[in-house]
C-alpha cells in the first residue's frame, strides 16, 4: 500500500501541474506584442518603404522608385512562436521575415529554381547582393491565383526552400480582402506555418539561427497601378521557445 502524499507536497504537484498547463505554446501568459497598436515604437525601417499606423495597424503604402523595404524589429529573436494578423491589397506581394537581417558586404549566393526536379535536384545560378541588402527567411504573403502563401522562401538569398504550391489546401486557406492570420514556429532548424489554422509548410534549415522579425513592403518599379496599394498588420504575438 503506498504512503499517501503531505498535503504540502500535494499541493506542490496540483501547483507545477496547472503552471505547466498553462504555459503552453501561444499561450497569453509567456507572449508579448512587438507591436502596441498605436506607435512604431521598437520597429526600425531597411529601404525607406512608407510605413504608418492606422486603425490599430502597420500599414505599408506602395510607393514607386523604392525597393523592397522591410520593418523590423529592433530585437533579434532565434526561436519562438510568432502570431500575426494581415490584410493585403490584390496586387501587392508581402511576407514575414524571421531570422533576417543585412548583408556587412557584397556577398554572393546560389539562387534555386522554384520547383524540385524529379531526381531531387534543382536549377542553380549565382547572384550577387549589394551590401546592406536584407535577406533572410521569409513566410510568403501571395494574394495571386498562384496562392503560395505560408510558404519558406529566403530573400535575399536562395529562394523558396521548398517547392510552392504542392500543399492544395493551404492554398485554399487563404481569404482575398480579408484579415488573415499566421501561426509560425522556428526552432532549431524546423520551420512550420498554419494559415487560417490549416498547416502549409514543415521546412528544415539550418543557415540561419537569429535575426529580426520583419514585414515587408514589395517594390513597385515603375508600375502605376500598384500606387497605393497597401499591406496591413495587426495582433503580431511572439512567444520564446
Amino acid at each position: 500500500m503506498k504512503t499517501p502524499l503531505p498535503l504540502v507536497a500535494l499541493i506542490g504537484l496540483l501547483t507545477l501541474a496547472g503552471m505547466t498547463g498553462c504555459g503552453s505554446s501561444g499561450g497569453e501568459s509567456s507572449g508579448v506584442a512587438l507591436f502596441d497598436g498605436e506607435t512604431l515604437d521598437g520597429w526600425q525601417n531597411f529601404g525607406g518603404g512608407n510605413f504608418y499606423v492606422a486603425d490599430g495597424a502597420i500599414v505599408g503604402e506602395a510607393a514607386p522608385g523604392l525597393p523592397n523595404s522591410f520593418l523590423a524589429t529592433n530585437e533579434q529573436y532565434d526561436n519562438f512562436e510568432l502570431e500575426v494578423e494581415f490584410k493585403i491589397d490584390a496586387l501587392l506581394n508581402s511576407g514575414i521575415q524571421i531570422r533576417s537581417g543585412t548583408y556587412a558586404e557584397e556577398t554572393k549566393t546560389v539562387r534555386w529554381g522554384g520547383r524540385f526536379k524529379p531526381d531531387g535536384s534543382r536549377d542553380v545560378k549565382d547572384r550577387v547582393w549589394e551590401k546592406g541588402r536584407f535577406w533572410g527567411y521569409q513566410i510568403e504573403i501571395d494574394p495571386t491565383e498562384r496562392a503560395w502563401s505560408g510558404t519558406v522562401y529566403e530573400e535575399g538569398g536562395r529562394g523558396f526552400l521548398h517547392t510552392p504550391g504542392e500543399n492544395e489546401t493551404g492554398m485554399k486557406a487563404f481569404k482575398p480582402d480579408d484579415w488573415n492570420h499566421f501561426r509560425i514556429v522556428a526552432n532549431g532548424d524546423r520551420f512550420q506555418t498554419w494559415l487560417n489554422g490549416v498547416p502549409v509548410a514543415d521546412v528544415r534549415d539550418d543557415l540561419t539561427a537569429t535575426g529580426y522579425i520583419a514585414l515587408q513592403l514589395h517594390g513597385i518599379g515603375k508600375n502605376k497601378e500598384k500606387i497605393g496599394q497597401k499591406v496591413r498588420w495587426r495582433n503580431i504575438q511572439l512567444t520564446e521557445l
